[in-house]
């Protein structure tokens, strides 16, 4: 039996991949000339970490998160990137026994294998790790020399930027003095650092003599550079060229985009600048265009919670809201509904404001407010589509609710977002924008509060049994184990790394739409979802703290909201 047939088998064993679908791979596989392994990760049937685990139990080799590994600078430095890059290594020890220490990411790659035997003469033992974490270190790592070597240089020498006649001439950034200029080289290089840090946000704000920058990571700021003030017209001016704002324009906000292939990725960075007494303050929201493959398990729904999803999914029509405050990843979710429902037999047409990921099959539209491309405005033009479903980023105003009830109540499906504290709030927030009540009952087919919360770093969390303060806010009378938050060089010394979504979902049930005509108060429309089955966002995180996932600092934050 060949090596790709016994794989296969494996992969069916371990739940990788059904059985019915087996034969059809490896036929595919067959036909193409390539491994199933590569099959599976180019038609997204698995994923690199997943399929990772199962051929590490394949060839009996251990399997480690490249984070958890404690890797000897020496034997990093002594390869190159690019050859780590290529052949997807990463040295990181030698044992007492002078073996070398190598994780690897593609252990079927005998090139690979031999390529490091070129470098050291000697046994060798290896370990499984992510293509994509090894992909992430290495390019951490030369970005953060990239960033300190650029800011070294700028502290170092007056930086006579060749942007000074920028405001009073148009220029054209071409030339290799241009590219190698040290502000050029900085923003290059934030950037592309703030890829592998996982960050969410950067954030280049100046001061009377200095310029910071932070990039957020999971929900929080880190401080990572401080460069000169003298140096900060150069920079901004770069900023806003790379994203097509007026360099001119000081005055006014303004926001732009930049587009740019990082890694093989291809990224989308929304920049925005705010006039402030020491200059433009700048914020760069960076969005991953090509890994969008987001499930509702790995955003953190729960079994229980999938079944009332379900049911919510299977209505031919309604609105199903999301609601939580900015940031808490409402549109992350609502496009993991999208991705399930996208079928060539469903016409599905999005208005948001921006577009943040492009789905092929879905029709998707960005408000334009200079065009007078209101969310209002789209969405008149949108029902003469003939869509079967319709997704709002976002309802701001009592026009654009009043279309999406009526859109939902004459047959089309609705998903949209709210600002609303909790699920049963999304209720009163649009009987607050004049629609009634009667038509809310009709057209709501349920709702689902989120928050993100923390995730406690798995190399330093530490166990214990709680205190009586804990035990409080836990409602607990007898005391149970719960980890904690310690820090360490994996979490950056913040004990805690990713971030994982929790949920409150209401499902609209006949009880509750009598209770929406009947007036109901907020706090008796909450008594009643909760009668009906709906779990609080506080209990939700509360389970995560039981499972030690998250800890119980990150559910009293939750509960202060």
């Amino acid at each position: 039996m060949d090596i790709n047939r016994e794989l296969l088998q494996f992969y069916v064993y371990k739940k990788v991949l059904k059985r019915r679908d087996a034969d059809d791979v490896l036929i595919e596989a067959n036909r193409l000339k390539t491994s199933v392994r590569d099959y599976l990760l180019k038609k997204e049937l698995t994923t690199g970490t997943s399929e990772l685990e199962v051929l590490g139990e394949f060839w009996c080799l251990p399997y480690i998160e490249v984070d958890m590994l404690d890797i000897d600078d020496q034997l990093f430095n002594d390869l190159s990137f690019e050859f780590m890059k290529k052949n997807k290594i990463i040295p990181f020890a030698i044992d007492k026994s002078g073996t070398l220490l190598l994780a690897v990411g593609k252990p079927l790659d005998c090139n690979a294998m031999s390529a490091i035997s070129t470098c050291f003469y000697g046994d060798v033992d290896y370990v499984l790790t992510p293509p994509v974490q090894i992909d992430r270190y290495i390019d951490s790592i030369a970005a953060v020399i990239s960033t300190s070597k650029a800011l070294q240089d700028l502290n170092s020498e007056k930086d006579e930027e060749i942007f000074s006649a920028a405001e009073d001439a148009d220029v054209v950034f071409k030339s290799d003095d241009v590219i190698n200029n040290t502000s050029v080289r900085l923003v290059d290089s934030i950037i592309k650092e703030a890829i592998p840090y996982r960050a969410s946000d950067i954030h280049i704000e100046p001061y009377d003599k200095k310029v910071r920058v932070r990039y957020r990571i999971d929900g929080d700021l880190q401080e990572r550079a401080m460069f000169p003030i003298e140096s900060y017209p150069a920079i901004c001016a770069r900023l806003k060229i790379m994203s097509g704002m007026n360099i001119a324009e000081h005055r006014v906000p303004q926001d732009g985009r930049i587009n740019m292939l990082i890694g093989g990725k291809e990224y989308d960075f929304r920049v925005s600048s705010l006039p402030t007494v020491s200059g433009e303050k700048i914020v760069i929201r960076i969005l991953d265009k090509t890994s969008f493959h987001f499930t509702r398990e790995d955003l953190g729904f729960t079994p229980e919670e999938n079944v009332v999803i379900d049911k919510m999914l299977a209505m031919p029509h309604g609105i199903i809201l999301l609601t939580g405050p900015t940031g808490c990843g409402k549109s992350t979710t609502l496009y993991s509904f999208l991705k399930e429902i996208n079928n060539p037999t469903v016409n599905i047409v999005t208005v948001e404001d921006p577009v943040e990921y492009t789905m092929l099959g879905v029709n998707q539209t960005q408000v334009n407010a200079r065009a007078s491309m209101t969310f209002a405005a789209a969405l008149r033009s949108i029902l003469r589509q003939d869509p079967n479903v319709i997704m709002i980023g976002e309802i701001r105003d009592e026009e654009t609710a009043e279309i999406a009830v009526r859109a939902a109540i004459t047959g089309h499906l609705v998903f949209s977002t709210l600002h609303t504290n909790d699920a049963p709030g999304a209720i009163t927030r649009l009987e607050d924008m004049g629609i009634h009540d009667y038509l809310v009952s009709d057209a709501l087919t349920g709702v689902i509060a989120q928050r993100l919360v923390k995730r406690l770093c798995p190399a330093c969390k530490k166990r214990g049994k709680t205190n009586a303060k804990e035990m409080e806010a836990l409602g607990i009378s007898e005391p149970i184990t719960i980890s904690r938050p310690q820090g360490c060089q994996f979490c950056n010394n913040t004990g805690y790394k990713g971030r994982i979504a929790v949920h409150e979902i209401m499902h609209m049930t006949d009880e509750m739409r009598d209770a929406v005509t009947s007036q109901t108060t907020l706090n008796e429309l909450r008594k009643i979802a909760s009668d009906n089955g709906m779990v609080s966002l506080f209990d939700s995180c509360k389970s995560l703290v039981f499972k030690g996932i998250t800890s119980i600092q990150e559910l009293m934050t939750l509960n202060m909201e």
